[in-house]
Parts: structure tokens; C-alpha cells; sequence
């Protein structure tokens, strides 16, 4: 086995400061910086103020590109005007956006829980155990990259099982000790985001058309999309994970046809950032409650955003560097 390489040093919270100092940020108390970097983290702040870092550039002034990912290297040295309290408010701009997420993809998780226990479980309570509900292809065998027998029905299953084995709510426990078999409506409280979207993933077409058609989406494939990148989201989300300029390896689909993703004219830089999300998520909140103002309080947020080298309103898949574009959607 290779040899690892030893870590770097242990550094205090002091000395940190110092180094950023070294690097070319503008720390204007270090004092407040130090009980920064305690509070969160040297690491968990640096991914904010990394796009702050200069590029590294060949000898003709071109920027250099990383041999594996292909995305620019950068020096350790910061851009004129870096500021530590201007970094940090961007961390504090990307938790209020996680918040938001979380609030968006808990009405969305719910209603879905809704609808896939209503619809699937009217032919049988007991569906969710049920194969015949399920993908022929998804049922069959297969076998991974590193040549191990698979069966996503059979993980999928297991994955269910745990979760209602670990739950305690009411209405679990009632069945549980009075030794009732669960029916699919009850079940699905114990289901987190991504054993539901996983579900609607596998099921028939037939059973995912009739899902969708109450979110009023015209077709099955565009939500499973949505579903996963949603489910992402709310994983980063959840677990604290920097989110506003986050690029996702899948583009987001869209319904071409519908008048608003004809009037939000959706790029493909927003497709893979923050931004198709918000516009997508709104789409689903505007059906399962009209009433919501949920895009205003994004908006309002996406346009603190703080004043940081390299930390453009495009890293967010915005259209322009100006501000939220409410406009476009209707306010």
C-alpha cells in the first residue's frame, strides 16, 4: 500500500488568522476572526472564500487548468479586496438559503408522501411490498462495476424496512405493538426523501403518470429528474454543505411547453446551479400551495448577497449580475 503523506501542521486559531493575513485577505479584527474560525471552522469557511483565490496563470497569462477535474487551479494568495467579514457573511448568506431549501423540499417531501400512498396504495395497502407495482427492470439482477450482484428492488426494500424499523412515531408504534401490518399510508411517515424518490424512481410508468398528473406534470421521466436533484439538494442542505454555488452533474429537465418555463427562459448555467432549482421548486409549491411566498423571501435573500471577489450572481445560475430577477416571475 502507498505511503501516505503526513498531514499539515496543527495551526491555533491565531496563527490561522495570520496565515490569511499572509495570503493577501483583509482581516479587519482579528480578534472577531479567530472567534470565527473557532465557531465554524477554518475548513468549513474556506470553501466561501475559495473562489476569492487567484488563478493560476501559464506564461502567456492563461489560466491553468487541473489535469483530473479540468476546473481552474488556484494559488493560495487572495484578490485585492478579499475580506474575512465579507466571507463569512457569504456563509451566512448560504445558511439562510439552506433554511429556505428546507422549508421548500419539507411541503414538497409531504404532499409526495401524500400522493405515492394515495395512488399506489388504493390497489393494495400493502403495495409497497408488492413487486407487481414495481419496474420489471427494476426488480432483475445486475451487476456493478466492481462485478457484485445487485437488485435496486431488493435494496430498496431493505433500505424502507430500516427506516420503519428505527421510527418511533404514533402511528408506527400502534401498529407495531398491537401487530397490525402496516398499510402504505402509514409506512410513509418514516420514509425520508430519498426512499421516496427512489420509490417513485422504480415504479411503473403507469403508476408515475398518474403521480405527476397531480402536480400537474405532463410527463413522469421530468419529475423522477427533479426528484433526484431535489433529494440532493436537500442532503447538502440538511448537512450544512455550502449550496450557493454548487454545480450539479446532471441538468435540470424542464416542461417546454408550460407557459412559466417558457417566461423564466431558463439557461444552462441555471439548469446546474441553485437558481433551475429555485425555479423548479417554485413550480411545485405554486401547486401544492398558491398562496405561498416563498420565491419572495429567496429573492430577498439572493439579493444580500455579499460583495466578494469571484462570487458572481452566474455562480448562483442567475441571468445577470444585477439581482433576483422577480420580473420574470410575475412580481
Amino acid at each position: 500500500m502507498r505511503q501516505l503523506a503526513p498531514p499539515k501542521p496543527f495551526q491555533s486559531y491565531s496563527n490561522l488568522a495570520k496565515l490569511l493575513v499572509s495570503r493577501g485577505m483583509i482581516v479587519a479584527c482579528p480578534l472577531r476572526a479567530e472567534r470565527k474560525l473557532a465557531q465554524v471552522g477554518y475548513y468549513r469557511l474556506s470553501g466561501f472564500w475559495f473562489p476569492a483565490r487567484e488563478f493560476v496563470r501559464d506564461q502567456r497569462g492563461q489560466v491553468t487548468l487541473c489535469n483530473i477535474t479540468q476546473k481552474p487551479l488556484r494559488q493560495d494568495t487572495f484578490t485585492a479586496g478579499t475580506c474575512f467579514d465579507s466571507a463569512f457573511s457569504l456563509y451566512l448568506f448560504d445558511k439562510k438559503l439552506r433554511q429556505l431549501m428546507l422549508d421548500a423540499i419539507e411541503r414538497i417531501e409531504i404532499h409526495l408522501r401524500s400522493i405515492v400512498a394515495h395512488e399506489v396504495g388504493y390497489h393494495d395497502p400493502l403495495a409497497y411490498l408488492d413487486p407487481r407495482f414495481i419496474n420489471p427492470r427494476q426488480t432483475a439482477n445486475w451487476q456493478d462495476r466492481r462485478g457484485r450482484q445487485r437488485n435496486t428492488w431488493s435494496e430498496w426494500k431493505t433500505r424502507q424496512t430500516e427506516q420503519v424499523n428505527r421510527s418511533r412515531e404514533d402511528c408506527i408504534e400502534w401498529h407495531r405493538q398491537n401487530h397490525k401490518a402496516m398499510p402504505f399510508w402509514v409506512v410513509v411517515e418514516a420514509w425520508d426523501f430519498g426512499t421516496l424518490s427512489k420509490y417513485f424512481e422504480i415504479l411503473k410508468g403507469s403508476h408515475q403518470n398518474r403521480i405527476a398528473a397531480r402536480l400537474g406534470i405532463s410527463n413522469a421521466k421530468v419529475l423522477k429528474d427533479w426528484l433526484q436533484e431535489i433529494n440532493t439538494l436537500r442532503n447538502r442542505s440538511a448537512h450544512h454543505t455550502r449550496i450557493w454555488n454548487q454545480v450539479a452533474t446532471n441538468p435540470l429537465p424542464v416542461l417546454p411547453a408550460e407557459a412559466y418555463f417558457k417566461n423564466v427562459a431558463l439557461d444552462q448555467n441555471a439548469l446546474s446551479r441553485l437558481y433551475g432549482l429555485i425555479a423548479v421548486i417554485w413550480y411545485l409549491l405554486r401547486k401544492i400551495g398558491p398562496g405561498s411566498h416563498w420565491l419572495h423571501q429567496v429573492a430577498d435573500v439572493i439579493d444580500t448577497k455579499p460583495d466578494l471577489p469571484g462570487c458572481l450572481f452566474a455562480s448562483l445560475g442567475l441571468p445577470s449580475e444585477s439581482r433576483f430577477p422577480r420580473q420574470l416571475f410575475g412580481f
